[in-house]
């Protein structure tokens, strides 16, 4: 007798199943096979992000509450601070490579944060909050360039998707884990949650630095220098020419690569906004940090397969794939009308980050010399942090003009149009398929 169509239904479900976990069975067996340096510094990412993100989403609330500061004072402080990080990037990265040493950078730079952040406890006016929150952008402007470049210079080209999959995964982590640790520090300390005394902002500050300073021990003793000049890691070609703080020893391919890095940032505005749009249509207020903990874990999910099928299928066919998606994302922000939709969006928001985030990374150090990843990772950042304020003006002006489905729409566009330029423009090599 033949087979029944149930019978053919459940062999095809078995051997689904089985590639299934054939599939998760050889991504496990990448992951465990990455160096142990890759996983040092994502673990430090890890704790440094927890440490953050506890004091975060608290200090809006102590600067304009506790210390009687302005909304605009919180934005000079952010803007500021993040617009200095976004230079020193640049500095730093070129200086590793001219040095041809990378973890002197990394170790100062989470140290600077680690040991500013205990000082918050202290701070009596946003004038000193000011100083300190700009040392502590400082410190990340300083290390992240050449930790980057540490872990590109770790792996294989096979596996930098992978290994920045990793990281940012990690970092993710991080970022879901902080705003719940302070979200039980909050019930702890405070007899009132709707306002905070200044002793329960300092105890909770003394105690988010703590995961900071276990990130400065981990980073110093753990991880390991990869990468001398004149001698670059081992799965690299040696290059002799000299590293140069300028755009003149990368090709164009890398130059359009960062204009249009630049082009897609103009339309990713402040996260924020979604948040507003999320509560404009019918999202309670206590429901917010719910959201923002789902967007965060489907960052890490994405991320740990994201890298993974950029060393597989290419890493711009990943990119583009992951900016129309953005796209489409924002799109769907425009026309969004209940609650349901506004989950869904979120949900399929956080893909867009683990699709993409890794993928830009790895090919960065795909696109240039050995010799010049902390100078082009620095250029990246760069070319990412220079839009980032203006992304976020132009979405409030159109917001302010014309609503908010204007102002998600044109973002839309933005994105799409740096996807289809990003497929014309960059060329890149292909990605070994042994993975």
């Amino acid at each position: 007798m033949g087979k029944s169509i149930e019978d053919d239904a459940d062999e095809f479900y078995a051997e689904s199943e089985l590639t299934r976990q054939k599939g998760l069975a050889a991504l496990w067996k990448r992951y465990k096979q990455l160096p142990r340096n890759v996983f040092a510094i994502s673990f430090v990412s890890l704790l440094n992000d927890i440490s953050s993100e506890i004091i975060y989403p608290l200090l809006p609330a102590f600067l304009l509450i506790t210390l009687n500061a302005s909304a605009g004072v919180v934005g000079i402080i952010e803007g500021t601070a993040e617009s200095i990080s976004s230079l020193l990037k640049l500095f730093a990265g070129y200086f590793s490579d001219k040095r041809g040493k990378r973890k002197g950078f990394v170790v100062f730079g989470y140290s600077l944060s680690s040991l500013v952040r205990p000082l918050l406890a202290f701070a009596g006016s946003w004038y000193q909050v000011f100083g300190l929150r700009l040392i502590d952008r400082v410190g990340k402007g300083i290390r992240s360039a050449p930790r980057d470049a540490m872990i590109a210079d770790a792996v294989t080209v096979k596996e930098r998707g992978l290994a920045f999959g990793l990281h940012r995964a990690m970092d993710h982590t991080g970022a879901t884990l902080g705003p719940l640790i302070g979200y039980l520090l909050v019930l702890y300390f405070a007899t009132d949650r709707s306002s905070l005394t200044a002793q329960d902002y300092s105890s909770i500050f003394l105690l988010a630095s703590v995961p900071a300073l276990a990130a400065v021990i981990v980073v110093s003793f753990f991880v390991r220098e990869s990468y001398h000049q004149g001698r670059p890691a081992k799965h690299d070609e040696v290059v002799a020419a000299p590293p140069r703080l300028s755009l003149r020893g990368f090709d164009n391919n890398f130059k359009y690569f960062l204009v249009i890095i630049a082009l897609f940032t103009l339309s990713n505005s402040s996260d924020a906004f979604l948040l507003l749009r999320a509560q404009s249509v019918g999202i309670p207020v206590e429901q917010l940090p719910l959201l923002w903990a789902l967007l965060h874990v489907s960052k890490v999910v994405s991320s740990l397969f994201g890298g993974h099928l950029s060393d597989i299928l290419g890493r711009r066919r990943l990119i583009v794939s992951g900016w129309i998606l953005y796209a489409a994302v924002y799109a769907g922000f425009a026309f969004v009308s209940s609650a349901v939709s506004v989950w869904i969006l979120f949900l399929v928001y956080g893909l867009y980050f683990g699709l993409v985030e890794g993928a830009e990374k790895a090919l960065v150090a795909d696109l240039v010399r050995a010799e010049q990843r902390g100078t082009a990772y620095g250029l990246y950042n760069l070319a990412f942090g220079i839009t980032v304020l203006p992304a976020s003006l132009l979405m409030g002006l159109l917001w302010d003009w014309r609503g908010p489905e204007v102002a998600f729409l044109v973002s839309a566009a933005l994105g799409l149009s740096a996807a289809v330029l990003l497929m014309l423009l960059v060329k890149t090599r292909p990605v070994s398929r042994a993975a």
